[in-house]
């Protein structure tokens, strides 16, 4: 779902010339009466705009892309204590200061990395001398958002390429970065990259619709797959307008994603889509069809929706459905075994918001969707945001990590007894 902040820009008043009468040798003419100014002419939207298309009446006009607080909250102001989880789970700060917290992935040392979409930054959540401490780890890249990591090597996704730290936990304090792999469109909307890699060993790239609502170019809307090394590049899916979480299936291997609707048809349609891959090059609908059903109005003349693939599960109307992963921890009840947590980043183009929170997704036993449910709730409050959750992660002691890119900080969910030492962050 978009969230850049956008602005109507106003073109410069026109300025109205007076012509010049001669004078009358006898008798001179009156002037003549002022012409009333033309109101200011409002310029065209920048290209990718979340603006464009937007109805033009009084209730649409007073939607837009929320903006977030320009600085990281401080650990007393966080809204922990309004965040409410099931009977018998823990919510507590891990980390805080962390400007604009996005993607999470873990180092197998423990280390959590942090990436950003707003500003420049990645982040390293370490614990050193009994105390948790953030470091930046990288600084001056260009929408950092995807993280991913394997054998200790952190791949690290901004808006035209991927590259890589070896042996990233070793060098936190001098980490160096490598290319791997920059043949990427550079369109700032839907630019920003959720990465991962799977079961068989490729890292997993998705690219955006780079508009609202378009027909991209044969390199846009897809999620394609390559070696690690940035070779084989292949086109794993197709008809995906914007997926900013995806994971793949423990047992069946499957990968599934969120993907977000597009904006402005209705405040209550298209819904945002939990989908699953079966075979590679399965198209998922984006912009003939959307939720499954729904006939794009501009782009779906002439065709079915019946020709692509169909979501497992509908996720609310522009709920901006973001990370997802599979809980593969033990620590949680039973039920929670091989379910999906997916965070809900919140609408911003509907009247009466809705996400801004953290479902559990359950499976059938063929992979299908059995039902979801609230599982951390508390971000929304009276139509506002008091926090907005970006991704989850499952650390190895059974915990949930889930991040808030409206606070800058990342929260733990535990249950029962297992509570992790609040440490303090600098």
């Amino acid at each position: 779902m978009l969230t850049d902040r956008n602005a109507l820009l106003l073109a410069a008043m026109l300025a109205g010339s007076v012509a010049a009468f001669p004078a009358a040798a006898q008798q001179s003419s009156p002037a003549p009466a002022a012409q009333p100014s033309a109101p200011p002419a409002a310029a065209p939207l920048p290209p990718g705009s979340p603006l464009i298309g937007r109805p033009d009446n009084e209730h649409a006009a007073k939607l837009a892309p929320v903006a977030p607080p320009p600085l990281a909250a401080s650990a007393d102001k966080l809204p922990t204590a309004k965040l409410k989880a099931p009977k018998g789970f823990n919510v507590e700060v891990f980390a805080s200061g962390m400007q604009n917290a996005r993607s999470m992935r873990v180092g197998e040392k423990g280390t959590v990395f942090v990436g950003s979409r707003l500003i420049d930054k990645v982040y390293a959540v370490v614990d050193k001398d009994g105390k948790r401490e953030v470091k930046t780890l990288l600084t001056g890249l260009h929408r950092p958002n995807g993280l991913a990591i394997n054998n200790g090597t952190l791949y690290v996704a901004e808006l035209s390429k991927v590259s890589k730290i070896d042996k990233v936990e070793d060098n936190l304090d001098n980490p160096k970065l490598t290319l791997v792999y920059d043949d990427l469109p550079k369109d700032e909307a839907h630019g920003w990259k959720f990465i991962g890699i799977g079961p068989d060993n490729k890292l997993y790239v998705p690219i955006g619709q780079p508009c609202n609502n378009c027909m991209p170019s044969d390199k846009h809307a897809q999620i394609r797959r390559m070696n690690l090394d940035g070779s084989n590049v292949e086109v794993f899916a197709k008809g995906v307008r914007n997926t900013v979480g995806f994971d793949w299936n423990p047992v069946t291997k499957e990968l599934y994603f969120t993907d977000n609707g597009r904006d402005w048809m209705s405040e209550d349609v298209p819904e945002d889509e939990l989908n699953r891959v079966t075979k590679a090059g399965e198209h998922f609908g984006s912009p003939y069809c959307y939720q499954g059903n729904l006939p794009d109005p501009e782009f779906g003349w002439g065709r079915t929706c019946d020709e692509f693939t169909k979501p497992v599960a509908l996720m609310g109307p522009h709920s901006a459905a973001l990370g997802m992963r599979f809980y593969t921890g033990t620590a949680f009840p039973k039920k929670y075994q091989n379910a999906i947590f997916v965070a809900r980043h919140g609408s911003w183009n509907r009247s009466k918001k809705v996400g801004g929170d953290v479902v559990v997704v359950y499976l059938n036993k063929n992979g299908t969707v059995k039902s979801w449910e609230p599982f951390l709730t508390g971000f929304l409050e009276n139509n506002g945001y008091v926090g907005r959750p970006v991704d989850v992660e499952v650390m190895k002691d059974g915990s949930l990590l889930v991040s808030d890119d409206w606070n800058g900080a990342i929260y733990r969910i535990s249950h029962g007894s297992n509570r992790a030492r609040v440490a303090g962050t600098r």
